[in-house]
């Protein structure tokens, strides 16, 4: 009996011990990063000092453009110390600014908000293919995932893109945002009467 118990503790030492601690997933703004809500209290409740985790984050991204949404993850060490890895930003970000809309569609099957071209998508995966989680997948993959993604954001990819043609769609869209945004404040204004 005691030779076992004698094993066991042996065992004990040996073995490694588990990290139990959660990584902190969320999108923070480039250049942004500020101490209050939503950031503060999620740092807060994992006991990282926020001003030295906002400049640290500050220094990294002054190079990108200020607003770009920012995938961030943070791991947290027992001594209170963090590893801050930040991702390229989403590919939603990327597939919007490439076909010139500010928002998808709110019917992404039944309607086009915008147009992108093949190059633009091919560009798209090479930024996308140096994220960690994306690293070890062959373009043709990363390239099937950006073409899933932009049909659930109501973007359509084409071979070929004309200027002029492109640009008096937008201008169509446009007309049909504003037509989308006041039935959406009409329900609002319908909701609010209702509860009142």
């Amino acid at each position: 009996m005691s030779k076992s118990v004698s094993r066991l503790k042996s065992m004990k030492k040996v073995a490694d011990k588990i990290d139990h601690s959660s990584k902190l997933r969320t999108d923070i703004p480039a250049g942004m990063a500020a101490a209050g809500p939503p950031l503060g209290p999620m740092l807060g409740q994992r006991n990282i000092n926020i001003a030295a985790f906002c400049k640290d984050f500050n220094e990294r991204t002054a190079n990108i453009k200020p607003g770009i949404p920012l995938p961030t993850r943070v791991k947290v060490n027992p001594d209170r110390s963090y590893q801050l890895v930040i991702h390229q930003p989403p590919s939603t970000y990327f597939l919007k600014q490439a076909a010139g809309v500010s928002r998808g569609a709110m019917e992404p099957v039944r309607e086009i908000c915008g147009k992108i071209t093949l190059k633009h998508l091919y560009e798209i995966a090479k930024i996308k293919s140096q994220d960690p989680p994306l690293e070890w997948k062959p373009l043709k993959e990363i390239c099937t995932m950006l073409i899933a993604t932009a049909r659930t954001c109501g973007i359509e990819v084409v071979k070929e893109l004309d200027a002029k043609e492109y640009g008096e769609f937008l201008q169509q869209r446009k007309l049909v945002v504003e037509e989308q945004k006041k039935q959406l404040q009409e329900k609002r204004e319908a909701k609010m009467l209702r509860t009142a």
